[in-house]
């Protein structure tokens, strides 16, 4: 069997403050195989971003340092990797869609040339080239007359028009991965579904694998293959998407799920997550959930315990997984 495209194991990322060590990602496994989407999902501060950054060498240093783990991309280690060696990689083999593209976008350049510097820069296009390309690629996200707003301004353009304008820049140089962080949440519904349409529709056009990075378990039921759920900077269940909705087996992802608005159909009352996520400066043995958790017993309190096999290719890390695998999703659901 040949090696994933991409595989991430036992990442740990630090950040250093003032209060002390931020534990932000501990010990995150996973794999990504060619044209195989991925999501993963958790509330802010769950560590998805982090591990984003971690993949693509951006980790800010100081004060984030990354303590352990490896991340190997078509076999290559990653982290550690010289700096010249990173530069070649992101872009052009693998790309990155941010979440604002106000603060990705430059307000005083033309988005033309901002599009055109990445070919002019990986593929070594001359300037008219990069011109035919940057209006090919806006064509292709769905800018409507693409070739005449070459010139204009991120200002110029709607939200959405935005996002796909970063969409764009990341497909410049046909990557073997995208990773596209929460790149829906700052739109609004409607456009939202077409942001996660035009990605699937990409997807299936060009053949890249995808990380869709979200704390909405919804935006992604329809585009990734598999997820893994984060909580507190670990992974705390892996499985394939149909799998993880139809048995969910960690407390934290039924909750996820009673949150979303519509499940299979079927209207529930939403019922929220109660508590607080946990402080990452402070590193206990205990499960980070446990507080807040319906199924919490003793053991819940004293460790944490790894991620186990609870079906083919589906993994918990909770002491009580196999009965929150056996007990409906959705318990309080009404006609």
């Amino acid at each position: 069997m040949s090696a994933p495209l991409l595989e991430v194991s036992n990442l740990a990322v630090r950040f250093d403050t003032d209060e002390g060590s931020v534990h932000a990602v501990n010990q995150v496994s996973f794999t990504l195989e060619e044209g195989e989407a991925l999501g993963i999902v958790g509330e802010s501060g769950s560590g998805k971003s982090v591990t984003a950054l971690s993949i693509m060498g951006l980790v800010p240093t100081p004060p984030g340092r990354i303590e352990g783990g490896s991340v190997r991309f078509r076999g290559r280690e990653l982290l550690g990797a010289p700096e010249r060696e990173l530069r070649r990689i992101r872009g052009r083999e693998v790309a990155m869609v941010y979440q604002d593209p106000m603060t990705s976008l430059n307000p005083a350049l033309p988005v033309g040339r901002q599009v055109g510097e990445i070919v002019r820069h990986h593929l070594g296009l001359d300037r008219r080239q990069a011109v035919e390309r940057a209006s090919e690629l806006l064509a292709l996200v769905g800018i409507p007359n693409a070739a005449g707003r070459l010139g204009d301004h991120p200002h110029q353009f709607s939200g959405g028009q935005r996002q796909r304008i970063l969409i764009a820049m990341a497909l410049s140089c046909d990557p073997a991965v995208l990773i596209a962080d929460e790149p829906t949440t700052a739109l609004d519904v409607t456009v939202q579904a077409q942001i996660v349409e035009l990605i699937k529709e990409l997807r299936d056009r060009l053949g890249m694998a995808i990380i869709w990075i979200t704390h909405d378990l919804g935006v992604v039921a329809g585009l990734v293959d598999k997820i893994t759920v984060m909580y507190s900077g670990y992974a705390v269940e892996q499985a394939p998407v149909r799998e993880l909705f139809a048995r969910p087996s960690h407390p934290y992802t039924v909750g996820l799920l009673r949150s979303l608005p519509t499940f299979g159909g079927q209207r529930h009352r939403l019922t929220p997550i109660p508590g607080s996520p946990p402080d990452l400066s402070r590193r206990e043995d205990a499960c980070p959930f446990a507080p807040r958790c319906d199924w919490v017993i003793e053991p819940c309190r004293e460790n944490f315990p790894d991620l186990a096999s609870v079906a083919p290719e589906h993994d918990a890390a909770c002491h009580r997984r196999d009965e929150v695998r056996d007990t409906p999703a959705l318990a309080d659901a009404t006609p």
